[in-house]
């Protein structure tokens, strides 16, 4: 690796060398929080797990210093649950089999305000080190101000690669709010139906969270279940938990602000709803 993606924390479950896994990387989620990823991105997890030609690396930007908590972690100090975290975050890496588990341990307030060009820089080495066909990240209108943080570095990181280094496509997923509102045309379903036995080992891993307070594991598994059945209205259930994703390939080129984008999927929405409510006024 180079650059800033040197520091921080990196484990390869596999034993494989650093540059190898993140080499054969295929799908690359960069999220701000030990546990996002395996709520957001679990159907590439699924998709990776026991495929020979497909591998998924995980890099979480923050240390989880901060996160709320009680019962048997109320009176742990803040560097205790960063370091009990990313132990948490590297037995994911492990139980999903990922390519590769980076943790680059910076502060929330670090990625918001105070080193923004140095994330965004090393989370450009990354990118350039996996040469992933997709990239996964938080969406633009996620209710987290660090999760929006690390979304617009993942941007401003891809906008400065070159074109042809571009990966396929660019998800923004689901975690903090939900993208049902998105117009079913602009929606992207992921199908996380396989293998739910790791899915929720994978969510339960995370006791920091779940005994401290918190209860992300049974949270994103009614997500994914409630997202798959009341997606369609008129047809019985397609699959039995699906994650919902919004496409954001288009803002690689820098033609669109992440406002324009997010304004423009927002209007569509509003038009969609005063559009039914015309039809079916008395």
């Amino acid at each position: 690796m180079k650059g800033e993606a040197r520091k921080g924390q990196f484990f390869v479950p596999d034993g494989a060398m650093p540059e190898e896994a993140l080499k054969r990387t295929t799908v690359l989620c960069i999220a701000a929080h030990q546990d996002d990823t395996e709520i957001m991105a679990y159907h590439a997890i699924a998709e990776c797990f026991a495929a020979a030609d497909k591998w998924f690396t995980s890099v979480i930007v923050t240390d989880g210093a901060e996160p709320a908590r009680t019962g048997i972690y109320e009176h742990f100090s803040n560097e205790d649950m960063r370091l009990i975290r990313a132990k948490e975050q590297n037995q994911a890496a492990l139980i999903g089999r990922y390519s590769a588990q980076v943790q680059l341990s910076y502060t929330s307030s670090e990625v918001k305000y105070g080193k923004t060009l140095e994330i965004t820089k090393a989370i450009r080495d990354i990118i350039l080190d996996c040469a992933p066909e997709i990239v996964c990240t938080h969406n633009l209108a996620d209710k987290h101000d660090t999760h929006v943080a690390v979304a617009l570095r993942v941007i401003s990181a891809l906008r400065s690669i070159e074109m042809n280094k571009h990966p396929q496509r660019l998800y923004g997923l689901e975690v903090w709010r939900g993208l049902d509102w998105l117009c079913d045309d602009e929606k992207v379903v992921f199908d996380a139906s396989e293998q739910e036995n790791i899915a929720r080992a994978l969510l339960g891993l995370f006791d920091s969270q779940i005994s401290g307070g918190k209860r992300y594991d049974l949270a994103a598994l009614g997500r994914r279940r409630a997202n798959a059945t009341f997606l369609e209205g008129r047809s019985v259930d397609a699959i039995e938990a699906a994650i919902y994703g919004m496409d954001m390939t288009e803002l690689l080129t820098g033609d669109l602000s992440p406002e324009e984008f997010i304004s423009q999927r927002l209007e569509r929405f509003r038009e969609d709803i005063l559009a039914r409510l015309g039809r079916c006024r008395e």
